[in-house]
């Protein structure tokens, strides 16, 4: 069946969500504009080498001044639901205490440009932005940082959620986790197990904290949380590569989902992980569980693993897709259609999971730009066969209800600055000029294909 059919939108049905999104960081610019305080991201990329392309997002895609031009380019493409980013230090600029009224009127404009256009906006509340001065206190390794979340989460919730019914508490806290303070390659750039594991189990708990103030705040709530997720298989069926390749699936998928559904973590597959406990106190685990009315599942690529002497704690790595010669983006992972069935399936089965949305998912290429055309065919043929997986698994009966193309526009790809393009929309980041490519047409087709036509 997911082979041999053309794909078309009324198979999805009638009340399927189609969206595209965004983050604050990657497109706004304007980093230090009308009161917004440093953030983490802010200060990394003026770190020697943190940056690949040597690269900083302080103008980006120029998003705050030209919201209102890229948010009808999201109407003229057919999308009826549109994701962004609020960014914590343009609410608050120290973190916590003075709100700046101009980031908050701000993000005001962004919500009712959208809806005027008919538009459903989804906001998330935390995309990796953490500011500065609250990373000086020890950031996510703090457990101060749950009161720091609430008392944000209360702002933003009670400044749009009268008009703004759909929420997202954190986008991937594996990544701004993992990234950011066990291998350091993400902002703050840490390289500390313990910090590691210190962020994680705060970030846990941050997800039930915010959906609790989400829910008391929003008026008709629609509040979920979203996930890095992999299709991680081992190496071949020797059991040093099946143990090696259970240990990193723990880490970097069930890690956050599972004390989320009231499981606990992981520790089985990954004994190590209970050092986490170090960071415990009584009613954490009661605390962490939350049901969320969806769970945004954001799937790009397959993991293979394999047994490796390091890291000491893991004993695990990667075989990387260069290596085993399949088909890639840009940024080295690998572009594997089957594992949007297969993380989707295996989401659905856990206990609280009521709905999926799939959040995120996209590609990017070395697009070639011709005559004022982008012709990118190799992400047409990406989405066919991603929503064509999303498909077969919503016909065996995964709820999953929604499809958030990543992303709008060409943006900052964090450790790759400006080279990786996701974008369904090109951007010359020199003039700031736009020009939808080959696989926004296509999109734009498809979605026009009304179920009433």
């Amino acid at each position: 069946m997911v082979q041999g059919f053309e794909i078309n939108r009324e198979l999805f049905g009638e009340k399927f969500k189609w969206g595209v999104a965004l983050s604050a960081f990657q497109t706004e610019g304007h980093s230090a504009a009308d009161g917004k305080g440093m953030n983490i991201w802010d200060k990394f990329t003026r770190k020697a080498g943190a940056i690949k392309t040597g690269e900083t997002a302080d103008i980006a895609c120029n998003f705050y001044q030209t919201y209102p031009d890229d948010i009808k380019l999201v109407k003229h493409l057919n999308f009826e639901h549109f994701g962004f980013s609020v960014s914590w230090s343009r609410i608050l600029p120290d973190g916590k205490g003075a709100v700046n009224t101009k980031g908050i009127d701000y993000y005001h404009r962004v919500t009712d440009t959208c809806l005027e256009l008919g538009i459903e906006p989804w906001i998330t509340m935390y995309h990796w932005d953490l500011p500065q001065k609250l990373e000086d206190k020890g950031g996510w390794a703090n457990r101060d940082m749950l009161g720091w979340f609430a008392d944000y989460v209360h702002i933003i919730t009670k400044a749009y959620g009268d008009k703004v019914k759909n929420w997202k508490v954190l986008n991937e806290p594996s990544a701004f986790c993992g990234f950011g303070y066990m291998t350091g390659e993400h902002a703050p750039g840490h390289k500390n197990i313990f910090k590691f594991l210190a962020a994680a189990h705060h970030a846990n708990l941050c997800q039930g904290i915010g959906g609790r103030v989400a829910n008391e705040n929003v008026k008709d709530p629609h509040i979920g949380t979203s996930f890095a997720t992999f299709c991680v298989q081992p190496k071949n069926d020797n059991p040093i590569h099946i143990y090696a390749t259970r240990r990193i699936d723990a880490t970097i998928n069930r890690m956050f989902i599972e004390p989320l559904c009231g499981l606990g973590y992981p520790y089985k597959d990954f004994p190590a992980m209970k050092m986490i406990e170090l960071y415990f106190k009584p009613e954490d685990e009661k605390n962490i569980k939350h049901t969320f009315d969806f769970i945004g599942v954001q799937y790009y690529c397959r993991l293979v693993g394999k047994f490796a002497w390091y890291p000491l704690i893991a004993f695990a790595g990667e075989v990387p897709a260069k290596e085993r010669k399949v088909p890639m983006n840009n940024m080295g992972f690998e572009i594997y259609p089957d594992g949007m069935y297969e993380v989707l399936k295996r989401y659905n089965e856990y206990p609280g999971v009521n709905k999926i949305l799939v959040t995120e998912n996209g590609v990017c290429l070395h697009d070639e730009l011709r005559n004022g055309r982008v012709y990118d065919p190799v992400r047409i043929q990406f989405y066919t066969d991603y929503l064509k997986q999303l498909l077969k698994a919503q016909t065996q009966g995964v709820n999953v209800e929604g499809f958030f193309c990543w992303t709008l526009l060409d943006n900052f790809e964090w450790w790759e600055g400006y080279q990786a393009r996701f974008g369904l929309v090109h951007v010359n980041h020199d003039t700031q000029e736009r020009i939808i490519k080959d696989s926004g047409y296509w999109i734009k087709d498809f979605l026009e294909k009304s179920l009433q036509a």
